[in-house]
């Protein structure tokens, strides 16, 4: 069983998003397929997000970093999209979420991305080598404002999600494996800044006794003892050492085994190093919710599995939350003097009050809603609710003075409606209320058709939406104080 509860928004902050600096390519081989690949790291415009491309198939398709992508949290995370598939994406998305990278695009010629020494230490240095580029648009976040919980008691994993003060987001990680080699760990990382140092070059960890299901299993063939801590938590014989070794191809290794503790010839970075790679771990699987997380979350016997179904409700949570938002003080582009010089439309049916955004392709305008309206005298007495015919010509006037803006003397045009398709109200308009109307062009103008999306926002909830094509038709002659209509 599962408990989910949640609150959050979604925020603009000052900072700018970035990508890396310049391409940047590592080469190693596969955990669990033993290919060998080159994965390279290329820069990638605003809001592009993390993607990857699998170079060595036809059509070089592209495999978005989406939590929605995941087909396998077997030993690690594993996206496809349409038959394309990548293996082990959790490290090298763990280190471009940790260096703070909005947009990047991962390219590899092979199905795995390369383990390297088993953490993402190898990334990060990567990424820091050729630095990063600033970029113009604001990065998003998804900001909680209350507490958020996740729990799946068949598997013992308990989430827990907490506002912070600050805004920053922090991990808190518990592993209890009820061995005698781990016992309980904890990690932390209260803030972003410190991923580099204190979590990056964490390593991957396996017990030995897991090792012969695993190679069984077809998995761990690029595994060795320079990419993963294997812990020992009980006795083994030389032969049983032996055996494993040979199912795993590493007859020619001299290990020796004293007692409980770890295979490695290396010494543990951290006293807590596999809860501290947990961690990592979470990093990358929360990368693909697709945003940068306002929050503290506190896991408990996290595993890919849980990391990715927790990652599915924030990305719900976004899609939930689609509001528009914009500042509705600032300066307007066109305030209603300058709308009424391109529209013929007068009260009471001049329904827009300011333009605040417009460019080549989109436009943002609002309408105050008030109560001494003429509509609300009679729709509806003691319940005053905005017909929804009214919002959509609203919207439409909003689209006419983007069509009109196209023009040079758009006092002399009109604009005609010739269809409105997918019209939907999803809440109710009243008094008070300022719709935001938002519409974007779903095709190039050509020949005076103008064809567009329009979705109105209250509060930055959607309240509703239409496709609308209208016609921009020059019929106007100015004349000082002339009033006309339109359909």
């Amino acid at each position: 069983m599962r408990h989910i509860t949640f609150a959050h928004k979604l925020d603009f902050m000052s900072s700018k998003q970035r990508t890396i600096g310049g391409p940047v390519t590592i080469s190693g081989i596969g955990l669990h397929t033993g290919a060998a690949v080159n994965l390279t790291i290329v820069p990638a415009p605003e809001n592009h997000g993390y993607a990857f491309q699998r170079i060595d198939l036809d059509g070089q398709p592209i495999v978005k970093a989406d939590c929605d992508l995941v087909v396998s949290t077997q030993r690690g995370t594993t996206l496809e999209f349409k038959g394309a598939r990548v293996h082990t994406t959790e490290h090298v998305l763990s280190a471009l979420y940790g260096c703070k990278v909005d947009n990047a695009l991962i390219q590899i010629d092979g199905p795995e991305i390369p383990i390297m020494d088993g953490s993402a230490w190898p990334f990060v240095a990567a990424i820091e080598s050729v630095g990063y580029a600033e970029q113009n648009a604001e990065r998003q976040y998804l900001t909680l404002t209350e507490n958020l919980t996740y729990e799946d008691n068949e598997k013992g994993i308990e989430m827990l999600a907490v506002p912070t003060t600050g805004g920053e987001f922090r991990l808190t990680v518990m592993v209890d494996y009820n061995s005698p080699v781990l016992g309980t760990q904890h990690a932390h990382m209260y803030q972003l800044n410190h991923y580099k140092e204190e979590i990056s070059k964490c390593r991957t960890f396996v017990f030995l006794r897991e090792l012969e299901v695993l190679a069984k299993n077809g998995l761990i063939k690029g595994g060795s003892l320079d990419n993963a801590i294997v812990m020992v938590d009980k006795e083994y014989t030389d032969q049983e050492i032996k055996d494993i070794l040979k199912l795993l191809g590493k007859e020619d290794l001299d290990v020796k085994i004293e007692g409980i503790g770890v295979l490695n010839t290396i010494k543990l970075q951290f006293e807590n190093e596999p809860a501290r790679h947990k961690l990592l771990d979470i990093v990358g699987d929360l990368a693909l919710v697709g945003k940068f997380i306002r929050g503290h979350i506190l896991a408990a016997r996290p595993g890919h599995y849980g990391n990715v179904e927790f990652a599915k409700i924030l990305k719900g949570l976004i899609k939930k939350d689609k509001g528009f938002h914009i500042d509705l003080t600032k300066k307007p582009l066109y305030d209603i003097n300058d709308i009424t010089k391109m529209l013929p439309h007068r009260y009471p049916f001049l329904l827009i009050d300011k333009i605040l955004e417009m460019d080549d392709e989109s436009i943002v305008g609002i309408k105050n809603i008030t109560m001494n309206e003429p509509m609300f005298q009679g729709h509806f007495p003691g319940n005053p609710v905005m017909p929804g015919v009214l919002q959509v010509e609203a919207m439409a006037q909003i689209g006419g003075i983007f069509a009109l803006s196209k023009v040079e003397d758009p006092e002399n045009y009109s604009t005609y409606f010739m269809k409105i398709d997918g019209v939907k109200f999803k809440q109710k308009v009243i008094p008070g209320d300022t719709m935001v109307f938002r519409l974007a062009l779903e095709s190039p103008i050509r020949r005076g058709l103008v064809n567009m999306k329009g979705i109105a926002y209250v509060n930055g909830k959607e309240v509703c939406e239409a496709t609308m094509l209208a016609q921009v038709v020059r019929d106007r002659v100015p004349k000082e104080n002339t009033e006309t209509t339109t359909a």
